[in-house]
């Protein structure tokens, strides 16, 4: 890895030769514009331009993938699709990750010259770890808060999605934590909103956990939602820690990547990193980001737990995609940087196999909305199903097997249908 260079790797699709719209990209994101300026020198070239490091040709195909790509003159009516690795003087941007955006995912999505263009991946120089520490817990950090090791951290998501009313989510929480739950998380719908206050639901929600905590000397994790405006941001965390709360919540995309880097530089518990709205950047194959690029930027700027959705899920990422995507947040970056990958969407005592064997890790966070609170014999029931499924996972044991012996996951396998 260059000390001094930005690597970013693209899928490029254009009417043009590659190494034609491989020119037209780096020189659109550094030197150059639609025609020569008189600035435009070859010193200036030479010190600040991108440069075309590999070019890997691929596939043809016939049509376009997006609208209002151009043709050359003469086109003989093939879409060239391959992988273009550009590299970017750092000295362009310096270690910011707003203006790193903006020189490798800016206006280059919108030339005519493309037909599809996907940001695949990133490297990046040391100097962005001197700027951006990363995940304060990461890993063994939520391990250790939530007193659980060598099994996933298990939890769930209150529903309904907008939320209750603050005493039945405190009954419910309450209940939960006498369960032996290790984690609960607002859903993403449900923040600050006028009907149940931030300020109302952790006083009555912490009040709910610290009780409990009496009666089984285990201190549920409980994730709030604190997305908002910067200014918000610093006064719903603070408001979470002097309850006594471990974990923060914010939708990355909606408060942005330097909303969480700000947030990580005076966090003190755990920041849960929600990816709603991912989708419009990455569902259709030929656009957008890869989450393999978009999740070093994530870690940077402090999660230290980030959603991966999850195996036969209700959305429509494909399991292998969700795979890779479990396995970036523990790959090495800098050395560490690790975050935990939340598993979620649809999930039940069912998915822990599945999960199990194409991960082979324990280091997940598994959580289950509908999956837990929906079981026949009442959410702590779900929470022992989401036990026991991992259980046989782990075991190389077949669900229904083990359901003989524990009628919790014997219940879900029945109300699920899928054992």
């Amino acid at each position: 890895m260059s000390l001094d260079r930005v690597t970013a790797v693209y899928y490029v699709e254009t009417a043009y030769s590659l190494e034609h719209a491989a020119a037209v990209i780096a020189g659109e994101q550094s030197t150059g514009t639609f025609t020569a300026v008189p600035g435009e020198t070859d010193a200036l070239k030479a010190a600040h331009g991108a440069r075309v490091e590999r070019i890997e040709p691929l596939d043809e195909t016939d049509r376009p993938s997006l609208p209002g790509a151009k043709t050359p003159v003469g086109h003989d009516g093939q879409y060239r699709r391959g992988r273009v690795t550009l590299s970017f003087p750092l000295h362009n941007f310096g270690p910011s990750i707003p203006n790193l955006l903006s020189a490798v995912a800016g206006n280059l999505y919108e030339l005519q010259e493309l037909s599809g263009l996907r940001l695949l991946d990133l490297e990046l120089p040391e100097a962005f770890a001197a700027k951006y520490p990363g995940p304060k817990f990461g890993i063994e950090g939520t391990r250790k808060l939530t007193n659980v090791y060598d099994r996933p951290i298990l939890g769930t998501i209150v529903k309904p999605s907008i939320g209750l009313a603050t005493d039945e989510l405190a009954d419910l929480v309450y209940k939960l934590a006498l369960s032996g739950l290790d984690f609960i998380k607002d859903d993403e719908l449900n923040a600050n909103p006028p009907y149940a206050p931030l300020k109302q639901k952790v006083a009555a929600v912490m009040d709910a956990v610290h009780r409990a905590a009496e009666t089984t000397g285990r201190k549920l994790m409980y994730a709030f939602n604190i997305t908002g405006e910067y200014d918000e941001l610093r006064r719903n965390h603070d408001l979470v820690v002097q309850a006594g709360g471990t974990c923060v919540m914010v939708s990355i995309l909606s408060i942005g990547l330097p909303g969480l880097a700000a947030l990580n530089r005076y966090s003190e518990v755990p920041i849960h990193g929600h990816r709603n709205q991912w989708g419009m950047l990455t569902r259709c194959p030929q656009l957008g980001i890869e989450f393999t690029a978009y999740q070093k930027l994530c870690r940077l700027a402090g999660a230290d737990q980030l959603h991966v959705n999850g195996l036969n899920s209700k959305f429509y990422e494909t399991d292998e995609s969700v795979v890779r995507s479990i396995q970036a947040c523990t790959a090495p970056l800098f050395g560490g940087y690790g975050t935990m990958p939340v598993v979620s969407s649809a999930q039940w005592a069912g998915t822990a196999p599945a999960t199990y064997e194409a991960t082979k890790t324990v280091d997940v966070m598994h959580l289950a909305g509908g999956g837990m609170l929906a079981h026949p014999d009442g959410p702590a029931a779900g929470f022992a199903s989401m036990k026991q499924g991992w259980e046989a996972a782990v075991r190389g044991i077949p669900l229904h097997e083990y359901a003989v012996r524990h009628p919790e996951l014997a219940g879900a396998m029945q109300k699920y249908g899928r054992g």
